[in-house]
């Protein structure tokens, strides 16, 4: 590490050369990615100047998967935060699976929170090749909450590209990884109209489980997949509350007018939640209905 001023100013102006070299050879396709510039491009995600590493980043992006061992090897062994970090947001840019067991244990056991979600972002970008892993994450009694909740999330942004093996991890054991599963079957509907993934929902909607009844009530309201209208007005009597407030809410969401009468029967319920979200829902419906007629 530089310990002077002048130290530090001459290692700054490197990098400057540095970066606008590496972005001249690739504009003019004369760039030779060795070994020794490929580390060096690395290096210079940890300038103290946030811009700098930035374009830093993007010229490793630019690069591509070549440079990916480099930044897995930065990522896993680097002991600058500030560079492990933008390690794992460059491999977000590259998006390399063969980056996804460095991510896997950055996400799992980097002492920095900023470094663990940006693994988990990577892996998202990543894609299909990740799901296993994820679905791994979140079906395992020794994960933390924050943990699986990053995993999740990746999991719903990878959405339709990873149809298939959330349609298989529906009968999961886990009660985790089956709410996991239902939020991003919602994120496959609602990115492709996917029929299948929306009557996976309306199928949730009788699951034994009061979570998976919930999480399929809340999705079903981001799709507006009318079809589910009758199941949610059965769902609004549910034993559970939650689930109950989660198809109320979609009911008015999706706005179909034969819901009107179902939830003014509510207005009248024992729970004051339920009469509010009902009066809620009637009056989102109607405004629809007002807009429609238009």
């Amino acid at each position: 590490m530089p310990s002077s001023v002048d130290d530090i100013e001459q290692l700054q102006a490197e990098n400057d050369a540095l970066v606008a070299r590496v972005n001249e050879e690739i504009t003019l396709g004369t760039f030779e990615p060795t070994d020794q510039v490929l580390q060096q491009l690395v290096d210079g995600l940890g300038d103290p100047r946030g811009l700098v590493r930035l374009r830093f980043a993007e010229t490793l992006g630019e690069i591509g998967e070549v440079a990916t061992p480099f930044l897995t090897n930065a990522l896993a062994n680097h002991s600058d935060v500030v560079l492990r970090r933008a390690a794992a947001k460059t491999l977000t840019i590259i998006a390399d699976p063969a980056a996804i067991p460095t991510l896997l244990n950055s996400f799992l056991n980097d002492e920095d929170t900023v470094v663990k979600g940006s693994s988990a972002g990577a892996l998202a970008r990543t894609g299909e090749a990740a799901v296993p892993d994820l679905l791994n994450i979140l079906a395992s009694p020794d994960q933390p909450e924050d943990i699986k909740g990053h995993a999740a999330w990746a999991l719903a942004f990878i959405g339709s590209e990873a149809a298939d093996h959330l349609y298989r991890a529906l009968n999961n054991a886990s009660l985790d990884v089956r709410c996991a599963v239902i939020g991003a079957l919602g994120h496959v509907a609602q990115e492709q109209s996917d029929e299948k993934s929306c009557n996976l929902l309306v199928s949730a909607l009788t699951d034994l489980e009061t979570l998976i009844r919930t999480e399929a009530a809340a999705a079903l309201g981001q799709v507006t997949y009318l079809p589910s209208v009758p199941h949610l007005i059965l769902a609004i009597q549910d034993s559970d509350l939650d689930v109950r407030k989660a198809a109320i809410n979609s009911l008015g969401k999706i706005g179909d007018r034969s819901a009107l009468e179902p939830l003014k029967s509510l207005l009248n319920d024992d729970q004051e939640v339920v009469r509010v979200l009902a009066k809620l829902a009637i009056a989102q419906i109607e405004r629809q209905s007002e807009a429609d007629d238009w």
